[in-house]
């Protein structure tokens, strides 16, 4: 299935309000695209859920001649990147802390505040 952000912005919320805690996305940027957006809609993307994300991401040249961006990345809840792979082939690593998950959580109620 192939998601736009919208779509992905509202399947991830709702994953959060039935109790995820981590949420996993893989993509495939551009390399343009990636430079200029895949930092921000991840971040925005763990804010709006308060959830960890678990980014991975495609890098290098494809068939075609498309490149994809790479930077595979963790972000906390509060929208912080933890860990980033580097251009190339990379691993990010990160530990993930429950406890300040439940705290952001307690702070900025948002998932309990929504409204449809």
């Amino acid at each position: 299935m192939i998601l736009c952000r919208g779509d992905l912005a509202r399947l991830l919320r709702e994953l959060a309000q039935r109790g995820a805690e981590v949420l996993t996305v893989p993509a495939a940027f551009t390399l343009n695209t990636g430079k200029e957006h895949w930092h921000v809609l991840l971040r925005a993307r763990a804010i709006e859920s308060q959830c960890y994300v678990l980014a991975a991401a495609q890098t290098g040249v494809h068939p075609g001649g498309r490149a994809t961006y790479g930077h595979s990345l963790v972000v906390d809840p509060w929208g912080t990147v933890i860990a980033e792979a580097s251009d190339g082939v990379g691993i990010a690593t990160a530990t993930l802390e429950r406890e300040f998950l439940t705290t952001i959580r307690r702070r900025l109620p948002a998932l309990a505040h929504r409204r449809l």
